[in-house]
């Protein structure tokens, strides 16, 4: 078709038409007006501070496409329109991953703002000194617990998570964070908070949430976690594993380092299980007609076990609450232009599985039981996983990240 439209032409002189070039330019303005509309639609109408002022307007700049709308020469043959249309498209690519991450980048923006109305000039110049200020490090471990897993804590500080000058050297020296993550009692001050409060007093491996305990707010509590963690460190990434779960820091910290190029990463084990309709199953899904007819599956996600987000996707977490925690993050991340990494090493079965594996020269970032989402009989077995499938207790130190 393109050949015949180049041949009834040539008769008047030869080339392309003045108004195919013509209506590829309009093509191409309205292009940037739409994607320019659609970008700064999200903006609050109140100005952000300076600095995100002269972000915006650099990637203002950089977002419309360069286009070269001068009269093309009677030459310009069929092909070259063909070329322009590919171009467009390669365009049209890059400004939707430019629009993504952007998009993260202002609820950054909108979380500082928000966190800062009704504070006084003074305390927001200060609040935003200690953002700054935060300890750069390599990644932040935030281990779930619960305020009856005291026995569990244990386990862990007995085997596989330095304990006392330890810790503070593995924060100091190879930046990596470990914290049990904990809120508060429904009854603030009371026998549940006052026993965190003396086990902290001998450990120093809490970070408390303002957050009320309980089963039904594990995703809330999720999410207040990550929030917390970015206001308080500024890592590479930040990694949210259970209290029943057998990890080997040397070897995280490995896995971790070969993706620190990347922007945006979401890493852990990816599934795709059915949705629960059912009202006596324990991961119930209240809104699963959303999803379509019965016995349709969730979209790809980490297992919630153990999983690990990139400092932008951890900020823009921080700002947007989500349901049904590992199932919904994989629900933010699906129109952001981000990297789902599946990495098997970080969900090995236990003692044979993760033993043999071992041997075989791919040791495991992290073990666990599938039919118990965690070490079945955790604080029994946690002991014996780490003497069969543990690292040797130099590895986090002597591996370079």
């Amino acid at each position: 078709m393109g050949l015949k439209l180049v041949n009834r032409h040539q008769r008047g002189g030869g080339g392309v038409p003045t108004r195919w070039v013509s209506f590829f330019c309009i093509f191409s303005f309205f292009l940037g007006v739409l994607v320019v509309n659609r970008l700064w639609g999200v903006l609050d109408p109140v100005k952000l501070d300076e600095e995100n002022s002269s972000v915006k307007t650099r990637q203002k700049r950089e977002l419309l496409p360069s286009i070269n709308c001068e009269k093309k020469e009677t030459s310009t043959r069929a092909g070259e329109i063909f070329d322009q249309v590919s171009e467009t498209h390669d365009v049209i690519m890059t400004l939707e991953k430019t629009i993504s991450s952007l998009e993260m980048q202002l609820a950054s923006a909108r979380a500082a703002k928000a966190s800062n109305q009704g504070v006084p000039a003074m305390a927001t110049k200060l609040r935003n000194k200690q953002f700054k200020d935060r300890q750069k490090v390599f990644f932040v471990m935030g281990i779930m617990t619960a305020f009856s897993s005291r026995k569990r804590r244990d386990s862990i500080r007995q085997t596989w998570m330095p304990q006392g000058e330890d810790l503070k050297k593995l924060e100091n020296q190879k930046g990596i964070v470990m914290r049990f993550v904990i809120g508060h009692s429904a009854t603030p001050g009371g026998v549940l908070d006052r026993a965190i409060d003396a086990e902290e007093e001998q450990h120093h491996d809490f970070l408390r949430l303002v957050h009320v305990e309980g089963y039904h707010e594990l995703s809330s509590k999720t999410q207040i976690y990550f929030s917390t963690a970015v206001a308080q460190w500024d890592a590479d990434y930040y990694v949210k594993v259970d209290d029943d779960v057998h990890v080997n820091p040397g070897m995280l910290g490995l896995t971790l380092a070969r993706h620190r190029s990347k922007p945006r990463i979401y890493m852990g084990c990816m599934k795709s299980g059915p949705v629960l309709a059912q009202k006596s199953i324990k991961y119930h899904e209240p809104e699963y007609w959303k999803f379509g007819v019965e016995g349709n599956k969730y979209f790809r996600h980490a297992t919630g076990q153990l999983y690990v987000v990139s400092k932008d996707l951890a900020t823009y977490i921080s700002v947007n609450r989500y349901a049904n925690e590992d199932v919904s993050l994989g629900s933010w991340f699906i129109g952001l232009d981000v990297e789902h990494i599946d990495d098997r090493t970080l969900c090995c079965g236990t003692p044979p599985d993760c033993e043999q594996k071992a041997q075989a020269g791919n040791p495991c970032a992290a073990s666990f039981d599938w039919s118990c989402s965690g070490i079945c009989k955790s604080v029994e077995r946690m002991e014996e996983v780490h003497q069969r499938c543990g690292e040797d207790d130099g590895a986090v130190w002597s591996t370079k990240f």
